[in-house]
C-alpha cells in the first residue's frame, strides 16, 4: 500500500472484509462486542489488538476502516474519527492541554474554533492570537513552554494562506506541537504533514462526505499522539463517529479526488470570470495572482482550492439581494458539497463575533463565501453574474 498513489488509496486503503468477502465495506452497526471468555474480556481491556474491539465509543470495524484510510491518505501513522469536525478540533486541542499551558493560534479562524480557544482560556490555558500570515508575530508569541500552535492552513472565510513549513519550524524550535485544520486544503491538495504539521484535523462533513449527508471529523497524527493522548480523551468524553457515518465517509472518499479537482477547476473559472466585476469590491481566491499569498498557495496545494470570497460594493443589502437572486447556487452555511453553496458569514458562521472582531478579520457586511460544486462552470458563472446584476 505504501507504493499506491493517492487515488488508489482513496478507494482501497484500510479495507477490512468479513468471511463473506463483500466488495463494499460492511457497516457494523453494533455498540458492543462479545468475548469468548472472561479472560479474553480482561485481556482486551488491558490492551486491545489491532483487530479487536470493546465498545463503539472506543472503536468499531467500520470506523476503523475510515481511520486507516484517512491516515494512509494524509501520510500519518494513525487517525481517530469523531462525531463532527468541531469534535475533532476540540479533541485535538483539549486532549493535550492543561491549566498553565500556552497556545499560539492564528486569529483568522472559524467562529466555533475561536469559541473552543475561549473555553480553554476559561480553564487556565493561555491563548495568544496572531496574524497567521505574519511570521514575525509567530516568532514573537513563542515561549520555551508553548505547548501547541493551531491554525487553519487556509482561513475561513477570508482565505488567508499560512506558511505551514515556516510556522512549523518556528513552533518546533520552541518544542510546540503543530495542529493544522486543513479543511479548505482538502486531503486532495494537502501537504501539511510533509510541510511539518504534527496533527492534521478535518471536518469530514465537508469535502470528504461531499454530499450534504452526515457529520463527521477526523484527527490524523502519530500513533503515540492518537492512541495515548487523543483516544483516552475522546473515548471517555463521547466524541466518537457513528459506524453509519463512517461508512458514508468511506463512500465519499472513493470519489473525493475527482470531485475536489472539478470543484477547484470551477472555483478558478469563477474567480477569473468575476475579477474586476463592477459590482464587486474584491474577489478573494488563492488561485488568482492578485491574492497576497498566491505563490505560497501554489507551493503548498498546487491549486487555489474550492472556495472563494466575494465582497459586494453595496454592503449587506447588496449581498442579500445577490443571495436571493441566485437560482442554481443555494444558500447554506456548509461548504465542500457537490452543490455550489453561498454563505453570508457576518450573519451566519461568524455572527457571534463582535462587529470589531469581524472588521479586524476583514469580514465585512458585503462579504459572501462561495463554495464551488461540480455543476457546469458556464451555468454557475451565468447564475452568479445574473445575480450580481440584480444586486
Amino acid at each position: 500500500m505504501s507504493e499506491w498513489k493517492t487515488r488508489t488509496r482513496l478507494v482501497h486503503a484500510g479495507t477490512r472484509r468479513s468471511q463473506y468477502g463483500e466488495m463494499s465495506e460492511a457497516i457494523f452497526l453494533t455498540q458492543g462486542f462479545v468475548y469468548d471468555s472472561a479472560g479474553q474480556a480482561e485481556a482486551r481491556f488491558i490492551e486491545a489488538g489491532p483487530d479487536e474491539f470493546i465498545y463503539a465509543r472506543y472503536g468499531n470495524p467500520t470506523v476503523r476502516m475510515f481511520e486507516d484510510r484517512m491516515a494512509a491518505i494524509e501520510g500519518t501513522e494513525d487517525a481517530f474519527a469523531t462525531a463532527s469536525g468541531m469534535a475533532a478540533v476540540n479533541g485535538a486541542l483539549t486532549s493535550m492541554l492543561k491549566a498553565g499551558d500556552h497556545v499560539v493560534a492564528a486569529r483568522a479562524l472559524f467562529g466555533s474554533c475561536l469559541y473552543v480557544l475561549e473555553i480553554l482560556g476559561r480553564f487556565g490555558v493561555e491563548v495568544t492570537l496572531v496574524d497567521g500570515t505574519d511570521l514575525s508575530q509567530w516568532r514573537a508569541a513563542m515561549r520555551p513552554g508553548t505547548k501547541a500552535v493551531f491554525l487553519e492552513s487556509v482561513s475561513n472565510p477570508m482565505l488567508e494562506v499560512i506558511d505551514i513549513r515556516a510556522v512549523s519550524e518556528i513552533a518546533h524550535a520552541a518544542g510546540a506541537t503543530v495542529i493544522v485544520d486543513n479543511v479548505f486544503a482538502t486531503p486532495t491538495f494537502s501537504r501539511a504533514v510533509a510541510l511539518g504539521a504534527d496533527v492534521v484535523v478535518y471536518s469530514a462533513t465537508k469535502h470528504i462526505d461531499g454530499g450534504g449527508r452526515c457529520l463527521g471529523g477526523v484527527v490524523c497524527g502519530s500513533r503515540a499522539y492518537v492512541r495515548k493522548v487523543l483516544e483516552p480523551y475522546l473515548k471517555h468524553t463521547g466524541g466518537a463517529m457513528s459506524p453509519f457515518n463512517a461508512w458514508v465517509m468511506l463512500k465519499g472518499l472513493e470519489t473525493l479526488d475527482l470531485r475536489v479537482r472539478a470543484q477547484a477547476a470551477n472555483a478558478q473559472a469563477m474567480a477569473e470570470a468575476l475579477e474586476g466585476h463592477e459590482r464587486l469590491s474584491r474577489v478573494i481566491f488563492p488561485g488568482l495572482p492578485s491574492h497576497p499569498q498566491h505563490r505560497l498557495a501554489m507551493e503548498q496545494m498546487g491549486a487555489g482550492g474550492t472556495v472563494l470570497a466575494l465582497e459586494l460594493a453595496g454592503g449587506k443589502a447588496a449581498a442579500f439581494r445577490f443571495l436571493d437572486a441566485l437560482r442554481i447556487v443555494r444558500i447554506s452555511n456548509n461548504l465542500g458539497d457537490a452543490r455550489t453553496i453561498v454563505t453570508h458569514p457576518a450573519t451566519t458562521t461568524h455572527q457571534r463575533l463582535s462587529e470589531a472582531q469581524r472588521a479586524d478579520l476583514g469580514i465585512t457586511p458585503g462579504l459572501v463565501r462561495l463554495s464551488m460544486g461540480i455543476e457546469d462552470a458556464e451555468d454557475l458563472i451565468a447564475d452568479v453574474t445574473a445575480a450580481l446584476a440584480v444586486a
